[in-house]
């Protein structure tokens, strides 16, 4: 099997758009993850992407904005809200590298309730904010509903100067193309596409944590190999296909 090259800058490979929305002020922050911890957490017919023998999980935060359907404007109100994910990196049968959702806590109940129904994907209603003071951004998140209800995660950071040349695994965990997901007895795959991301390197400042447990992983006990910025990019999602059979 051949795995697709991390490609920061790939050309769009579907013909047409089903969603599209803006990502705006993230920040990422990855920690290495064993392979094997990880392979039991992603669906059927994918298995641990890893780079250097390593996986690894992610905590973002960022802003939705404008989220909506296909050629369409953002829905108002309810298409643009705070998110918190915890994710993890797959790989498929056929190559398709791809990110593998834990948990995505949003401060907005309709789309929660809209994504679970239909792709399956985990997210969670909670309340949700930025504060941001010079170049000092605060996340804060707490869980309202599923649950665990009441898990936290506050993170501070201090964004830095723009990377030029980002390092190996500061490709591999931002450029996805992709998510892998099991819903209906399926496994499916959602291309996406956006632009380069404009990143830069980022200190973090605090982090008090409480998702990545709740999502399986291990709580992270050291500080991130990966603390990274972004002011955005808008973000195009194409139709889901099915990775293997169903089953």
């Amino acid at each position: 099997m051949d795995i697709e090259p991390v490609d920061a800058a790939p050309r769009r490979g579907f013909p047409w758009a089903m969603l599209r929305q803006r990502w705006q002020d993230l920040t990422f922050l990855h920690w290495p993850v064993a392979p094997e911890l990880v392979a039991p957490l992603l669906p059927a017919g994918t298995r641990p992407d890893t780079l250097d023998g390593v996986s690894h999980v992610g905590l973002i935060g960022f802003r939705m904005v404008g989220l909506g359907l296909g050629r369409g404007p953002g829905v108002p109100y309810f298409g643009t809200f705070w998110e918190t994910n915890v994710r993890l990196y797959s790989v498929d049968d056929t190559g398709r590298r791809a990110v593998v959702f834990r948990s995505l806590d949003a401060s907005r109940l309709l789309p929660v309730l809209v994504a679970r129904a239909t792709l399956r994907l985990p997210y969670l209603w909670s309340s949700m904010r930025l504060d941001r003071d010079g170049d000092r951004l605060t996340y804060r998140c707490r869980r309202r509903w599923p649950g665990p209800a009441g898990a936290t995660s506050r993170m501070v950071v201090r964004v830095g100067e723009r990377i030029a040349d980002p390092t190996p695994l500061e490709h591999f965990v931002t450029a996805r193309w992709g998510l892998h997901t099991r819903a209906y007895r399926r496994t499916l795959h959602l291309p996406n596409w956006h632009p380069r991301w404009p990143l830069h390197r980022a200190e973090l400042l605090h982090l008090d944590d409480e998702l990545v447990a709740a999502a399986g992983l291990p709580a992270p006990t050291g500080p991130p190999v990966s603390v990274l910025y972004s002011p955005g990019v808008p973000v195009q999602f194409g139709r889901p296909v099915t990775v293997g059979r169903p089953g």
